[in-house]
């Protein structure tokens, strides 16, 4: 896309969506954190749904009388159905409007969690998780879609920035949340609290969220224009590059989730409740980071932000493989980890806000890639610390070098004349 085409574009969104300014959505604070709330539970959906029954996969095991490889494709095919899902739901809400789409996304998550609490055996739970999965990516794509319909330039950063309140909190919390449900219940427990946490999105969707995309601005749900989407999104090489550049920064996360675990408890002889205190200390400071960051936005461009997060995140990557090869003390290993982990607050609502900012009327099919990429490239490195012989130095390379990997991906590709460069002229002109 041309500098003249994204900028047409842009003129044409913001008149008939009419997108909020940052001057407007300070003017409209209650709009702002109703939205805040709503959007990003939607996004929580895949965490949630993923950590909250991880502690319950024992009990079921016995329960359903399976083994854990087969409770574990519980797990794979919801990842598979996430994917899949953002893929099919983004260009219908960009057919179709958010609100429609949405609504029936929340409601297939509901009904799928409910049938997943009352399945008899391990292949029926594995049939309700696939759909599950698919009303999930639904919330999740459509979210990050509705937040570029109602937002612009600075707001649109400093709100992505306000989600991370929801979207870093919920993986820490979910384990403890379904942790302390099994002391309540068994895990069809946290299933039937699953249904009822979509029932609630949904009547709150359905009551308080308006449709954001106007009828001007959608675009054909034909299978040849969906696929020519995707495919001019694809040769879009500051697009990919933002979507890389989140991506890889996200890999740098999982490869601490994945790794941390064995390395804190086994290497470290960390309980299990230390480990839980470090793991939810660096999910709060990835929090506040964010929120650093929307309040940064007023002085600084989103593209310096970002590549301070960035350069942020590859000196705390280079002093984690530094500490693991000389075996410092644990303390000189948390320090650099929780640097890297709390960068990514400042690197994913910059990312996703440059990322989205050229394509207003494509924002759905833009959102579904974002999350395939971060899927793909994020999720995808889980198994390379445990390749590398699960150690803390195998850790910590592999965080060093998707940190490493974002930056350059940031700096090699996104090197044009965008809209999102306008963004930071404005910003700089303010």
């Amino acid at each position: 896309m041309t500098a003249s085409t994204a900028a047409s574009e842009t003129t044409t969104a913001a008149s008939t969506t009419e997108p909020v300014t940052e001057r407007a959505a300070t003017s409209r604070p209650h709009r702002t954190a109703r939205y805040a709330l709503l959007l990003g539970g939607l996004t929580a959906f895949g965490p949630l749904s993923i950590d909250m029954y991880l502690p319950a996969l024992p009990v079921m095991a016995q329960e359903l009388r399976s083994t854990d490889t087969q409770l574990q494709f519980t797990l794979a095919v919801f990842l598979v159905g996430l994917g899949i899902g953002q893929l099919v739901a983004g260009p219908l809400s960009d057919a179709f409007g958010r609100r429609r789409p949405l609504l029936v996304g929340v409601a297939v998550f509901a009904a799928a969690s409910a049938l997943a609490a009352f399945s008899p055996s391990v292949p029926a739970l594995i049939a309700a998780r696939a759909v599950q999965a698919l009303g999930a990516a639904t919330g999740m794509v459509i979210a990050r879609a509705a937040v570029r319909d109602l937002y612009s330039g600075v707001a649109m950063a400093r709100f992505f920035s306000t989600l991370m309140l929801v979207t870093g909190a919920a993986p820490v919390l979910a384990p403890v949340i379904g942790g302390q449900l099994l002391r309540l219940t068994s895990w069809r427990g946290i299933f039937i609290a699953l249904t009822g946490f979509g029932v609630l999105l949904l009547v709150v969707a359905a009551l308080a969220l308006p449709e954001t995309l106007s009828r001007q601005n959608r675009r054909s749900a034909r299978p040849g224009r969906i696929a020519r989407t995707y495919a001019a999104l694809l040769r879009d090489r500051v697009f990919i590059g933002f979507a890389l550049t989140i991506g890889l920064a996200f890999a740098a996360m999982f490869a601490y989730i994945s790794g941390s675990s064995f390395v804190l408890q086994h290497d470290y002889g960390l309980s299990p409740s230390e480990y839980g205190f470090v793991f939810g200390a660096n999910g709060l400071g990835l929090v506040l980071v964010g929120q650093i960051n929307g309040r940064l936005l007023g002085r600084f461009a989103p593209r310096t932000l970002l590549r301070t997060g960035l350069v942020i995140a590859v000196i705390g990557g280079l002093g984690i493989v530094a500490a693991a090869a000389w075996q410092a003390p644990l303390a000189l290993l948390l320090a650099p980890l929780f640097v890297t982990v709390s960068s990514v607050g400042m690197v994913s609502p910059n990312a996703t806000t440059l990322a989205l900012a050229d394509h207003p009327r494509s924002a759905g099919s833009a959102s579904a890639l974002l999350g395939l990429v971060q899927f793909l490239v994020g999720g995808g490195t889980s198994p390379l610390v445990g390749l590398l012989g699960g150690s803390a130095l195998a850790m910590a390379v592999a965080m060093a070098a998707a940190a490493i990997a974002a930056l350059a991906a940031f700096a090699s590709l996104t090197r044009v004349t965008s809209s999102s460069d306008r963004i930071d002229r404005i910003d700089h002109l303010r």
